[in-house]
């Protein structure tokens, strides 16, 4: 058992980011109960220093010593050719003996199951659980935790909180992505480095302001829970999470010290935490469903110069020097052959130390308070001396080395024994076997955002037509004819229309439809729920043969792949199992959010629903809203792949992904498409041949 405070199972978990050795103690010696950290590889923050594998170790001896969790971040999509890397990093965790893994892809959720299943998966924010439904699915895959999406409110974690039985983990502090974490494509799509595999740009942070590129329309503050914690504590939420391993140690210190004092009753000191970071203020509009225009700020020349030296001094201080908190006995005897040390903390650890360098003295004999100065200089370790007993024979001495080197050893290895903590077996995976090839259909399909976009003379080129939910049940009498070729598209998030999604999708099965896309967990339990044939969208970020197959087993026989993978890593997919597409047309969109951003500057009411976000150069990227529920940004150019389709050897079919097309575009992009055309006016290939970092 680890000697610590924070081992009470009614205290909530303070849960501290760490992106690099120098936070550790800052973290933890400000009273974490978990930190959070990265490999150099498969992390969301690949621009952190990260930890190598032997830091790793270092790091969950310190803190397990100290009653402080570790959980690993395994949470970025990942590539058919870094299957054996990601191995490696699970046989690390296993021997590093951390306390948990944070996921995003299924290929991780698979090789657990097969290498590690003892090892706890906590599914990451990057996974878009953000309702029951999707809480019920993490359940069912084997996560013992569930990382809520950011942008949920008090009753929305409530409601997951009692209906489901997994650990949630909240968080409470820190940066506030525009986007719905798992579901940004900004930065991929800008400058190829994707946010899904960890190497994101902060585009979302320069100029991008409604119709105007002079404003910051797509930057929000950030978060402050602080003033909720009564609230959190009550709900009963598992784990209360800091963001920032991007972040100096100083920011650790400041927002782990905030935190944990609160769960001893001291109020935090707000004004600290604006100076240590914030972009002009904090907000807690999404917890407290003010969602409006109060949440956005940018970082300013008044928060930067808040972090004075004086502030940086104090917060250093708090984990310069370590404190002593485990209680430890010793018991020292000396005699004419032997030196011997025995040390043992209150929960069962002991050890003992000796040595035959013994003198006889010439001065000063060893005497009882001049051992216990010496055996009790416990500086560098968490341990204080609690009860010393000592029987020294009259006489003799022992060198302070000696003493010192007694000290040592015996508290090493009494350090060894707390922190120790039996190693999840790790059993290597077995080989895929050689796929066999198969014969690829090579159909069309149409997404569109409304029925009347749809050219109808153009029907036999589709194999199937994506459409939202409420557009089929609005327009049933127009549709009910070709309802086998409907493939019904639920909202991609549904923070308080789940239960009516639910009971809409009902009824259109009653009434003959029997296809349905899945773009994230929640969609997979409830489709398989209402026994629809399942149909997956790109937006389940799908990038290996392993997922695939995960998918697969699932319910999905049936999926496009991320539009972030390359041509070339969707020729050697497994397609053995699923039948594979890829998005080949549209304006693909690059953020969904909750708090449009048109919105922060006029009502719903006063929008045409033509809005554009201007950049710093001039692009436009479309603001379309969806119900006043969320809203989607499409990119500023559309993606065209009419005559590259032959690049794509593995796929069955391309989605045509309509969004703001009037019917007659629709039509002309869709003989363009069966004709194999050039593109005409301003386009992109997207990443399928350049990639992502």
């Amino acid at each position: 058992m680890i000697h610590s405070n924070h081992m009470d199972k009614n205290n909530i978990e303070i849960l501290a980011p760490v992106g690099s050795m120098q936070s550790v103690p800052a973290a933890v010696l400000n009273g974490a109960d978990a930190i959070y950290l990265g490999l150099e590889a498969f992390s969301a923050r690949q621009n952190a220093k990260n930890f190598t594998a032997a830091e790793l170790i270092d790091t969950v001896k310190y803190c397990h010593i100290r009653g402080v969790k570790v959980y690993l971040a395994i949470n970025t999509v990942v590539f058919d050719e870094s299957i054996d890397r990601l191995t490696d990093t699970l046989k690390v965790a296993c021997e590093a003996g951390v306390d948990g893994l944070i996921v995003q892809d299924l290929a991780v959720f698979s090789l657990v199951k097969e290498c590690c299943p003892n090892m706890p998966i906590h599914a990451s924010t990057q996974m878009t659980v953000h309702t029951v439904a999707g809480a019920k699915m993490l359940k069912e895959l084997g996560a013992s935790r569930a990382v809520l999406a950011r942008e949920m409110s008090l009753r929305e974690i409530r409601k997951i909180i009692t209906e489901v039985q997994i650990e949630t983990e909240v968080f409470v502090h820190g940066a506030l992505c525009m986007c719905v974490s798992g579901q940004c494509y900004m930065s991929s799509a800008i400058g190829s480095r994707s946010g899904n595999k960890g190497s994101c740009a902060g585009s979302c942070r320069l100029p991008f302001g409604v119709n105007t590129p002079n404003d910051y329309d797509l930057s929000l503050k950030d978060l402050c829970l602080a003033g909720h914690f009564d609230e959190l504590k009550k709900l009963g939420v598992t784990s209360l999470k800091i963001e920032g391993r991007m972040k100096r140690p100083e920011y650790v210190a400041a927002t782990v010290k905030a935190y944990s004092g609160l769960k001893n009753g001291i109020m935090p000191d707000i004004d600290m935490l604006r100076a240590v970071f914030s972009r002009n203020g904090f907000t807690d509009g999404y917890f407290a469903s003010r969602i409006n225009a109060d949440m956005f700020g940018v970082r300013g020349k008044d928060d930067v110069t808040a972090l004075t030296e004086d502030v940086l001094s104090d917060l250093q201080k708090t984990y310069q020097k370590e404190t002593h908190t485990i209680p430890i006995n010793m018991a020292f005897s000396l005699d004419d052959n032997l030196a011997r040390l025995r040390v043992w903390d209150n929960n069962g650890h002991k050890t003992a130390s000796e040595t035959t360098a013994v003198q006889t003295a010439i001065n000063l004999p060893l005497g009882y308070e001049s051992a216990k100065q010496s055996l009790s200089k416990l500086g560098a370790t968490p341990f204080y001396l609690d009860e010393f007993t000592a029987d020294i024979k009259e006489g003799l001495m022992l060198p302070k080395s000696e003493l010192n080197a007694l000290r040592r050893k015996a508290c090493e290895e009494l350090a060894d024994k707390i922190a120790y903590k039996e190693k999840i077996s790790f059993t290597e995976p077995k080989k895929a076997s050689h796929l066999t090839e198969k014969k690829v259909k090579k159909a069309l399909r149409a997404r569109f955002l409304t029925v009347s976009q749809i050219p109808f003379e153009c029907l036999e080129a589709f194999e199937y037509i994506y459409l939202p939910v409420l557009e089929v049940k609005n327009n049933i009498e127009i549709l009910d004819s070709i309802k086998q070729k409907i493939i019904l598209e639920p909202d991609r998030i549904m923070f308080d229309s789940e239960e009516d999604t639910i009971k809409t999708l009902k009824e259109l099965r009653q009434q003959g439809f029997e296809n349905m896309c899945v773009s994230n967990p929640a969609h997979i339990f409830i489709g398989n729920k209402l026994e629809f044939k399942l149909f997956g969208t790109a937006f389940l970020n799908i990038t290996n043969s392993l997922s695939l197959n995960a998918y697969s087993e699932l319910g999905i026989s049936d999926t496009a792949l991320s539009f972030e993978c390359t041509a070339g890593q969707i020729n050697h997919m497994d397609n053995s199992k699923t039948s594979l597409g890829a998005i080949v047309y549209g304006y693909l969109p690059l953020m969904i959010v909750r708090n449009c951003p048109v919105k922060r500057h006029r009502s719903c009411k006063d929008c045409n629903g033509e809005s554009v976000l201007c950049d710093r150069l001039g692009n436009k990227f479309r603001v379309i809203c969806n119900n006043r529920r969320y809203s989607e940004i499409l990119n500023c150019k559309k993606l065209y792949l009419a005559d590259k389709l032959n690049a794509f050897i593995s796929i069955d079919y391309g989605v045509l992904y309509f969004t703001v097309e009037k019917k007659s575009e629709c039509k002309q992009i869709t003989e363009s498409f069966l004709s194999n055309s050039a593109p005409t006016g301003d386009f992109t290939r997207g990443l399928y041949f350049r990639g992502i970092e």
